[in-house]
Parts: C-alpha cells; structure tokens; sequence
C-alpha cells in the first residue's frame, strides 16, 4: 500500500462522522421549523364581540361571544370553559352556542358579578383558551371593565338626601263603599234565604194537601206509633191514599195495577203484598179462637206489621218522583 492511498482512506473515514453529523443537524432544522409553523398555525387570535365596559352592579351579567373559526374555518367542536367563580367579582356561567343569520357559530360566554365594592372598581374578564378536537385553539384575551356599589358608601346628608328616612304612612282608604256594597250582599243573600225558604215550605204545604201518601202520611204522624200499628184509622188512611194513587180500589189481586200506575212503587213490592196479606186477614177473615188451635189472632199480626214505617217509604217514594 502506498503512501498517497493511506491518506485517501483515512481521508474518507473522517469524512462520514462529518457527513451523517450535518445530516442530522438539517433534519432537526427541518423538524423544527415545522413544529413551530404547526404551532403557529395551531394558535389562533379569535375573534370576540366584548360586552359593554362598564356600568355594573351586583348582579349584573357580562357577555362574551366567541367566533368559532381559525382563517375563516369552522373549527369544530370546541371545550367549553369551566363553570364557577373566576375571581372575587365573577362567576361564569354555563356556555350556550349560538348560529348568526350567516351559519356561523358562536359560543356564548356570560360572567354575573357576585360581589359588590365599596367604590368604583376596574375588574377583568378572564383570558381563556378555547381548543377544538382538531387541536386549534383559540385565544380569548383579557377585557376590563367596571363595577360600582348599588348605593354610596355616606348618604349626602343634604335636603332630603339623609342617610334614614322616616317610615311612610299607609294612606287610609275609604271603606263606605265596602261597607255599602257588604251591606248590599247580605241583604241579597238574606233575601235569596227567605225566598228559598218560603218556597219550600209553600211546596212542602201544598204537597201534603194533594199527593195522597204525603196526607196519609202527615195523619199518620197525628197517632202514636205503637197504637197506630193497631189502630182501624191508621189502615183505612193508608188503604185510601193506595185507591187514590192507583185511580181504584186496590186489592191483593189489583195490586199489578197501581204498580203499572206508580212505578215509583215498585221497590216496596213486597212490602205491599205484605201489607194486603195482613189486612185482609185483618178485616176480611174472621178471628181464630187462640185458646182452640195456638194460633195468633188477627189483632196480634196486623199489630207486628210496621205500618208507620211502609207509609213514610210511601211518602219519601212519591216525593222523590215529583221532584
């Protein structure tokens, strides 16, 4: 090997570190550039109608409208900032979203004031960074504004700006006209009471005189009970208000007839068969001998019949169908 061929070899050995060292250096270059031209592109300044800058009082609400768009792109779906207080004076609420007349959408940020000072105060909406899924982000820089107190922290102490009042006097109203038209209800409603009153005894009167089981009823009430159910007056009342509701004579065989005439009757069927069965055996059979056969005597079972008791369901059966 000679000389010259010694040095060409180490001369290219010490050329290949040199060469892979510059190739690096102008990847990570490359590499660089890149992130920082992603990221720069990434970040967006966006755009935002700001509220009102000042004018506030405790409970008041700020309101921020945020573009969702980089470059005149929608960026997408978009974080919404965290709900709650952000400082001393705010508390933001929870975001809505908005679309204009022209489809763009916008995120709607609202700060209330929570806390009242003293005087005078500068306050600041917070700064925010909006990221959409993408990755773009928004920026949302700082907004100030002012709040004030609801009222002076010292009344002025002149005329009638005094730091107390007096309390107001509830004027008195009039009441004549109440008492009048009072006076005129009652007099109305006592007069409604008459009336109403007067009208049903008048028909409760009338009644008695011309429906046939209201008299046999109001005569059956003139006899005492006990001896009623005995009593020849209290049958022969009721035997003539059962002729004049049937419009003739009634028997056990007719009695068809008046529940044809009286409907109303019906539900005391039985009770009136009853009823004919002991009246006949009342005043048609004679009476056994007792000391004979055992046997009750006429008087006894027409005594245990509830005479008093069928002529007031009689009663209450031909009021109901009047009415």
């Amino acid at each position: 090997m000679s000389a010259r061929g010694g040095i060409a070899r180490r001369a290219h050995v010490c050329r290949a570190p040199l060469r892979r060292a510059t190739h690096r250096a102008l990847l990570a270059a490359a590499l660089y550039g890149a992130a920082c031209a992603t990221a720069s592109a990434a970040v967006v300044s966006a755009l935002v109608q700001e509220p009102r800058a000042f004018g506030y009082v405790l409970g008041d609400v700020l309101t921020q409208r945020v573009l969702l768009e980089a470059n005149g792109r929608d960026v997408g779906a978009v974080t919404p900032p965290s709900v709650g207080r952000t400082g001393v004076w705010l508390e933001r609420r929870p975001v809505t979203l908005e679309t204009d007349a022209n489809g763009r959408k916008w995120m709607v940020i609202a700060y209330q004031v929570v806390n009242a000072p003293q005087t005078l105060t500068q306050i600041t909406l917070p700064a925010l960074t909006l990221t959409s899924a993408a990755g773009t982000q928004l920026q949302v820089a700082e907004w100030p504004a002012s709040i004030g107190p609801l009222t002076p922290q010292s009344a002025f102490a002149t005329g009638d700006l005094q730091p107390l009042r007096p309390d107001r006097q509830v004027p008195v109203s009039g009441t004549a006209g109440l008492r009048q038209q009072i006076a005129w209800a009652l007099g109305l409603l006592l007069a409604t009471l008459i009336a109403w009153t007067s009208w049903w005894w008048a028909r409760n009167r009338r009644e008695s005189a011309r429906l046939p089981f209201a008299r046999a009823w109001r005569q059956m009430q003139r006899l005492p009970e006990s001896p009623a159910a005995s009593s020849s007056e209290a049958w022969v009342c009721l035997h003539r208000a059962l002729n004049e509701t049937a419009g003739q004579v009634v028997h056990a065989t007719s009695l068809p007839a008046l529940l044809a005439r009286a409907p109303y009757l019906q539900p005391l069927r039985a009770q009136l068969e009853r009823f004919y069965e002991v009246s006949s055996e009342r005043f048609f059979r004679p009476a056994p001998n007792p000391a004979a056969n055992g046997d009750k005597s006429a008087d006894e079972t027409s005594g245990e019949f509830p005479l008093h008791a069928l002529c007031r369901a009689l009663y209450r059966a031909e009021r109901r169908h009047q009415r």
